[in-house]
């Protein structure tokens, strides 16, 4: 499943009081059948979501490994391995598809052909030509696909991308340190993975768990008015011994010019939930994307914009009324898709892995000494590591490759 599990509990939960509160039209009262296609780890978030939301009924899910019991699974819910006899035997409305992001294409593939609007979890494939496979079946069912980028339906980032459109954006930078653990490279066989059987995954800070905020960054850089990604700098590194990456620092640059620069580990020294910073004609703004937290051009400190719309609640209001927009449609993440096959192609080099002597272990939790500021360094100068003189750092990798 994708990793979602990206807040401390404080967040989550008061995220969980906000959601099921907007998004659904005025006297919407039909009963919207859904279908939890991947029911354990981050599919035990959307089994909570979907029992406490109104005109939803969750009547089947579907895993592979027994479900867990917290929470229970509901009376008159159908259990099934296998997401094809879920489609045949259940014909849900709606499928929820939380698994293992290589598995996204055929899942969303068929649950598009038996009729069902989609709500897949992010990254939604691997590749572009994976994301124009899915496309083209998104026309040719005329079904809805939601994308689970969930803070696009966050009524701080609207005011800050409104923000934007009325001004000259300079630069957009993102920066996070989260902390993850051993146990968390175990959680399930593609975690840390470029590879399994043989099959090309996908998982890395700026792909996954960290995900949000690079796509934070394209929808301000779209709001700004800037064209799609035409090139990539990044250097990734790696803190244990995985093929992916934990640390990673990529350099955007869009058609038109306009630069983004995203920073994140998952072995920070102290917790950066996550921010986007955006310089433009009018000064800087803030946006601390998973706590709706704002301060645009002149605003001396960030504050709380409350309101999100959930994206569930948004995919069953189109459904309802198809002129109600969705919020995350597929076709909004592609340039997030390019940046995906960009990081962890074939072509990629992989991360590279630090010297001992370069990170700490705290009870299983690896942490780079001095990192957060290198985070803060690089966002602020648009410099990756390499360029700042950061000992660990390593040669930066180019898409296209320079000239």
């Amino acid at each position: 499943m994708s990793d979602c599990t990206e807040l401390p509990p404080a967040f989550v939960a008061r995220g969980r009081e906000r959601e099921g509160q907007e998004g659904m039209p005025m006297g919407f009262s039909v009963t919207t059948t859904v279908a939890l296609i991947g029911a354990n780890g981050h599919g035990r978030h959307h089994r909570r979501h979907l029992a406490a939301l109104p005109g939803v009924r969750l009547v089947a899910l579907a895993d592979p490994r027994p479900v867990e019991p917290d929470p229970p699974v509901p009376d008159g819910v159908q259990v099934f391995t296998d997401h094809r006899a879920l489609l045949a035997a259940a014909r849900p409305d709606v499928a929820v598809i939380c698994t293992p992001p290589h598995t996204h294409l055929p899942i969303a593939t068929d649950a598009l052909r038996a009729g069902c609007d989609v709500l897949l979890e992010k990254p939604p494939v691997q590749t572009l030509a994976e994301h124009r496979a899915l496309t083209a079946v998104v026309r040719e069912t005329g079904r809805a696909c939601q994308v689970g980028f969930q803070a696009l339906g966050s009524r701080a980032a609207a005011r800050l991308w409104d923000a934007v459109a009325r001004e000259e954006v300079t630069r957009i930078a993102a920066v996070a340190s989260w902390q993850r653990d051993d146990a968390y490279y175990a959680r399930a066989p593609w975690a840390g993975r470029r590879s399994l059987g043989g099959r090309p995954v996908v998982d890395g800070a700026l792909v996954n768990p960290l995900a949000h905020a690079v796509m934070q960054c394209l929808a301000t850089a779209a709001a700004a008015g800037a064209g799609a990604p035409v090139a990539l700098e990044a250097e990734r590194y790696r803190t244990r011994p995985i093929e992916a990456d934990d640390t990673a620092f990529a350099r955007l640059t869009l058609d038109g010019g306009l630069r983004i620069l995203a920073a994140v580990t998952l072995a920070g020294e102290e917790y950066i939930a996550g921010e986007i910073i955006v310089d433009g004609t009018a000064g800087r703004a803030v946006l601390e994307y998973p706590t709706d937290r704002l301060a645009l051009p002149g605003e001396p400190e960030l504050r709380e914009v409350p309101g999100r719309t959930g994206l569930l609640e948004n995919l069953v209001a189109h459904r309802a009324d198809p002129s109600v927009p969705l919020l995350a449609p597929l076709s909004r993440t592609e340039p997030f898709t390019t940046v995906v096959e960009w990081l962890t192609g074939p072509d990629v080099p992989p991360p590279v892995l630090l010297d001992a002597r370069h990170v700490e272990d705290h009870a299983g939790v690896r942490v780079i000494p001095g990192v957060d500021a290198v985070l803060r360094r690089a966002a602020e100068e648009m410099a990756l590591p390499s360029e700042i003189g950061v000992t660990w750092a390593g040669a930066p990798y180019r898409r296209p490759p320079a000239r």
